[in-house]
């Protein structure tokens, strides 16, 4: 069966700090509120239950999984929620005992009670949550979703009324792997963006295809600049500085500027030395994933655990390799990037409770260094060349986050993401791929058996690794 993934299936706008604890259970509690719209249940509804298995259990708590939830059972959409109010909605809901169901039906609602954290996991995925609705006569209506990764939420039976159906993919280069994605550019004479943006004119127009890659990049810049300009410490307990306002401040010295896109010409116009360089991309990934950690809105890509990797390879490109790149190589670059990461997805996992960070931070440096190397004149082998490096140095990567926060040692994972796609770059430049000798195809697999036999105190549940050697109070 071919699957039809969009790019914006794998770079969506969302709020902070996880897209598999945060981003997937507050979009299936919206499923869910329209599944009791659908069946006419909402105004009859007196109780809602919610129960979270395996990784949303274990590190929910760090993940704000539980806030997630109220929120989207309150109707808010993460992609739009004014970041600011977020707070006061969860306050009132947890002060009132109350929850304006849908934003329709005020019921009763004891987040401490009403939301259960079971360490048990569910057969079908590590991320699996029940809600159950009890209604006026004594009725109940239960669905049960599953969080895969990177904001994806599924139902097991629609799963398997697919492979039932054998649905097949309408776009006019479906693409399963990497191997008929490089054949796609031989046969049509194509780069790899331009295949990409074939597929997606399938689906919408080209002017919104161009508006909407810009909106994902705007919420790129601005998620970026808010990180630079914010000082302060992160919540969670773990007590954690923010470091790339003071990072920022020693690069960028005495500028003026007044919003995200001056400030991206003025570091354009910075002279920026060897070893600046580092720093500065350094400096732009942390930037991401301090907002992220603060439950701020990122762009997911393919996680919001590896949110800082894209944004800061592509500044990396705008601000150091080409000044005079615009709108043009932007798209370019996010196609190429969603591409790559579905690809992953399809044969592979990008979710860390199935897969370990290998899934997320290594895939998030794939997808950058395939669009970087794309931008800067690679050929397709090459660009998939350069995911393949990338990936084949994230192999085995571990996900054992302290206090089940997105904070140690996921934020400075972004900075090395971004350097090693930078690195596999370069490498896939200097290569002919004539040359290769692991395909990209073959790194996937590897990665897919490598999180099969990867020991589950390794996959986002915070009971091995850093999470036990160091504990909070050690913090």
């Amino acid at each position: 069966m071919e699957e039809c993934i969009s790019v914006f299936d794998m770079l969506k706008i969302g709020v902070g700090p996880s897209s598999s604890h945060t981003l997937g259970p507050w979009r299936a509690a919206e499923r869910f509120l329209g599944e009791l719209r659908s069946e006419e249940l909402l105004s009859a509804i007196t109780r809602i239950k919610v129960d979270l298995y395996g990784s949303l259990s274990l590190t929910g708590k760090g993940h704000a999984t539980d806030l997630a939830i109220m929120l989207g059972l309150s109707g808010q959409d993460p992609e739009y929620i004014p970041i600011q109010d977020i707070a006061g909605i969860i306050k009132t809901i947890e002060a009132q005992n109350e929850l304006r169901l849908g934003n329709e039906v005020t019921i009763p609602f004891y987040f401490l009670q009403d939301i259960v954290f079971n360490k048990d996991f569910l057969p079908f995925h590590a991320n699996a949550l029940t809600f159950t609705a009890f209604t006026t006569d004594n009725n109940q209506y239960a669905a049960t979703f599953y969080s895969i990764g990177g904001g994806f939420v599924v139902k097991e039976e629609r799963i398997n009324a697919k492979k039932k159906l054998e649905i097949k993919c309408s776009f006019p280069f479906p693409i399963q792997n990497a191997e008929g994605l490089l054949n796609y550019t031989i046969e049509e004479n194509k780069l790899i963006s331009e295949i990409v943006h074939e597929n997606e004119l399938s689906m919408r127009s080209a002017e919104t295809i161009h508006q909407e890659l810009m909106r994902i990049w705007s919420t790129m810049l601005e998620c970026m600049y808010i990180g630079c300009h914010t000082e302060g410490i992160l919540p969670g307990g773990l007590n954690v500085r923010r470091r790339a306002f003071d990072m920022h401040q020693n690069l960028i010295g005495l500028a003026n500027y007044d919003s995200p896109q001056t400030w991206l010409e003025e570091i354009r116009k910075t002279e920026v030395k060897f070893r600046q360089i580092l720093k500065w991309v350094s400096c732009f990934a942390l930037a991401v994933n301090e907002v992220n950690a603060a439950l701020g809105r990122v762009v997911t890509a393919p996680t919001n655990g590896s949110a800082g990797v894209i944004p800061a390879v592509l500044m990396y490109y705008l601000c150091i390799e080409n000044h005079k790149a615009g709108e043009k190589e932007i798209k370019q670059f996010l196609m190429v990037a969603g591409e790559i990461g579905s690809i992953f997805k399809k044969g592979s996992t990008i979710s860390a409770a199935m897969g370990g960070c290998q899934a997320e931070i290594g895939v998030s440096s794939a997808m950058a260094a395939a669009a970087l190397t794309e931008v800067m004149g690679g050929t397709p082998d090459q660009v998939l060349m350069a995911a393949e490096i990338a990936m084949e140095h994230h192999l085995g990567l571990t996900c054992d986050p302290i206090g089940g926060l997105v904070q140690i040692p996921c934020i400075e994972r972004n900075t090395m993401g971004a350097i090693k796609a930078i690195n596999a770059a370069e490498l896939a430049m200097e290569t002919d791929a004539k040359n290769a000798k692991v395909p990209l195809d073959k790194v996937i697999d590897t990665m897919w058996q490598t999180a099969k036999d990867m020991n589950s105190k390794y996959k986002e549940t915070s009971e091995g690794g850093l999470a036990i050697a160091v504990n909070m109070a050690d913090c």
